[in-house]
């Protein structure tokens, strides 16, 4: 007999556990089950996000990013040293102890909030009952009022670039390296290959990133875009546009990689390739027959505006759903979901969901770019300030980048926010706030910023927006 609860969720990612928590604080009776395993074999929960994905990768990016200041940044502040060394299994190790502690606490939070655990790869059946397939090769059937699938997503594996765990990786390989590969490989100039292109560029790997499309960061502001790209090749990174992969072949401990660009066929031969084209949707073997849940050719389960899959009581949020594979993206939809479970309003505005790119300089935007509002025949206007004029950002040595807000030509709504500078991952969220509130980029120009500091620069650009900034000629 299926125990029965109220709300039942399957995977404990970001979308999953938000999901879980909320529902258990709102009175249900919730269990959440997931299948993931850490390093050392026993149950971790947090997603591909916190095991093996933004979490992990942050911690190499600020240790590789230490290292690389020590050699690049250091003497400018008057500071010297002799023979920086890098341990790479002790870089590894910190990452693996925070990807232990974060997973812990989900533990302790279910704990805390009365979520039942269940360890296990769960597949809906039809009548919204959960068959959960334990570690220890047993079975329970879970019987939900209502089930909310948080699947999450997988690396997209080429047919040409098989995963082999050592020479051939995904994201989950290149965070494991026990030593810094002389010559590194990406497929995709996207958020993974650029992150973690940057982390093993900054301990001395040559590294080459290999781009099929012909743009840049084609989903970013162009302008943004382009300084990205000028301050990545100061950096040494090879970023090879327009680079079509056929084939790769693994020779020994090397690996060729053949490509054809605008000059014709080429090959690279280097010691690890990392394959960063991009995630697809976890639904394999998550419905049996009869569930009357469907799934699109993307392989993503079919939902509505408010995450529902048109069976009662069945919902699905996060990365197995359309929108953005963005782990904050899922963390609203888990929470609205139960909301609206619970009877509340529960809602997501897509419109204002924020991208970030956490490289250095990092990236970050929110809303439309201006290619997109020409193309819309939205009239605007735009305002930027540059940090090379921000006092804060030439004391950090770090006077890369600027800030661009896009405002309304006639009602000055904000519409969207575009930076590329250091720490603009925070800054961003000035713009998700005034667009969320339907602010104005005169709003954000009358708010008094803090002397000196980076969100200056913000306040700078939405001023010039209407070419009253101060610290600029308009």
């Amino acid at each position: 007999m299926a125990e029965q609860f109220d709300v039942v969720v399957i995977g404990a990612g970001p979308a999953g556990y938000h999901a879980a928590i909320r529902a258990a604080q709102l009175g249900l009776k919730t269990a959440c089950i997931d299948a993931a395993l850490g390093k050392d074999g026993k149950p971790a929960l947090g997603g591909t996000c916190l095991r093996v994905g933004c979490i992990p990768s942050k911690a190499l990016l600020d240790s590789s990013r230490q290292y690389w200041n020590m050699g690049h940044i250091f003497d400018q502040h008057g500071i010297s040293f002799n023979d920086a060394k890098i341990d790479v299994n002790k870089m590894v190790g910190r990452k693996d102890a925070i990807v232990k502690q974060f997973t812990g606490g989900i533990a302790q939070l279910f704990k805390a909030n009365k979520v039942a655990t269940y360890y296990g790869f769960g597949q809906l059946q039809a009548g919204n009952v959960v068959k959960v397939k334990q570690h220890d090769g047993s079975e329970v059937e879970l019987k939900g009022t209502n089930v909310i699938i948080a699947a999450g997503s997988d690396s997209i594996e080429l047919p040409f670039a098989k995963f082999d765990g050592k020479h051939i990786v995904d994201n989950v390989g290149a965070l494991d390296f026990t030593e810094v590969p002389k010559r590194l490989a990406v497929i995709g100039a996207g958020v993974i290959g650029l992150e973690l292109g940057s982390v093993w560029k900054r301990l001395g790997s040559d590294v080459t990133i290999l781009e099929a499309l012909p743009d840049f960061l084609a989903a970013a502001d162009a302008e943004v875009a382009k300084v990205a790209a000028k301050e990545f090749k100061k950096q040494g990174l090879n970023i090879l546009l327009n680079a079509k992969v056929s084939k790769t072949e693994i020779k020994g401990e090397e690996v060729i990689v053949s490509y054809t660009d605008a000059e014709g066929e080429k090959s690279l031969t280097v010691d690890k390739l990392l394959v960063a084209v991009g995630r697809r949707a976890a639904s394999k073997g998550l419905l049996a027959e009869g569930t009357g849940v469907k799934i699109n050719e993307r392989g993503q389960i079919e939902v509505d505006d408010h995450c529902h899959t048109g069976v009662d009581g069945v919902w699905a949020v996060g990365d197995c759903v359309r929108g953005p594979m963005l782990a904050h993206k899922g963390f609203e939809e888990g929470v609205a979901v139960a909301e609206l479970i619970a009877g509340l309003p529960g809602h997501v505005n897509f419109d204002t969901i924020p991208w970030v790119i956490y490289t250095e300089p990092e990236l970050a935007w929110v809303g439309k770019t201006e290619a997109q509002l020409k193309a819309e025949g939205i009239p605007y206007k735009a305002g930027s300030f540059p940090f090379a004029a921000n006092g804060r950002a030439v004391a950090m040595v770090e006077p890369a980048g600027f800030v661009k807000v896009l405002a309304h030509a006639e009602t000055d709504r904000v519409l969207g926010m575009h930076l590329v500078g250091a720490n603009v991952s925070e800054l961003v969220h000035e713009g998700v706030l005034t667009m969320e509130f339907s602010g104005s980029s005169d709003d954000l120009a009358r708010i008094c910023h803090a002397h000196p500091s980076l969100s200056e620069a913000v306040h700078d650009a939405a001023m010039a927006v209407t070419k009253r900034a101060i610290h600029k000629a308009n």
